[in-house]
């Protein structure tokens, strides 16, 4: 969803900055003097010597007593979604605690911690897998796994998916009292130097 989010509000900013950016180049060309092209009336930039805020617009609301505190209630507003914005960003949604079944009916809680180590550990262990990474997410009683695995330059990406589901994420479900837990893994290669045969 944040993903998404960053996507449309960049293409919107970035929408309005080309527009905005588009109307000042065309506006500094002077296109009557050398294509005597005349800009419409609503054009914000029709010369050279334009300037964003003409005195007349800067003076205009000068007497009226609602107009700066407007202004910079607005630019607050927009200063603290942008504040909201950029923190989000280092927000991460980490699953701290996971419901489980505990068979009387009651449940337990189970470390979210706990489970990422041997995630971690089970994911090391596998043929291929160099390092690796695990972060749970997701809802208590519905968490998903996000891992990253550096793998060695003999690996084989299939056979080390192939693993991770049979072995590695089946044991996760099955010590946590699971019924799924989907995961999702990004293969990484892990650079060595390189040897030299003799």
């Amino acid at each position: 969803m944040r993903t998404t989010v960053n996507r449309v509000l960049l293409a919107l900013i970035g929408l309005i900055l080309l527009v905005l950016g588009l109307s000042v180049l065309v506006g500094s060309l002077d296109l009557q003097r050398h294509w005597g092209f005349t800009m419409p009336g609503w054009w914000p930039f029709t010369g050279p010597k334009d300037v964003l805020l003409t005195d007349r617009s800067r003076t205009r609301y000068r007497s009226d007593g609602w107009w700066w505190p407007v202004v910079f209630a607005v630019l607050g507003v927009l200063f603290l979604a942008g504040l909201w914005w950029l923190l989000a960003q280092f927000r991460t949604r980490r699953l701290r605690q996971i419901r489980i079944d505990s068979g009387d009916g009651q449940g337990a809680l189970l470390r979210g911690r706990a489970l990422e180590t041997v995630l971690r550990a089970e994911a090391e262990d596998a043929d291929g897998v160099e390092w690796a990474g695990a972060r749970l997410t997701g809802r208590r009683g519905s968490p998903e796994a996000r891992l990253v695995l550096g793998l060695e330059p003999r690996a084989t990406p299939e056979d080390v998916v192939a693993g991770l589901d049979s072995r590695v994420l089946d044991r996760a479900r099955t010590s946590a009292g699971l019924d799924e837990l989907p995961a999702e893994a990004r293969l990484r290669p892990v650079r060595h130097r390189a040897s030299r045969v003799t």
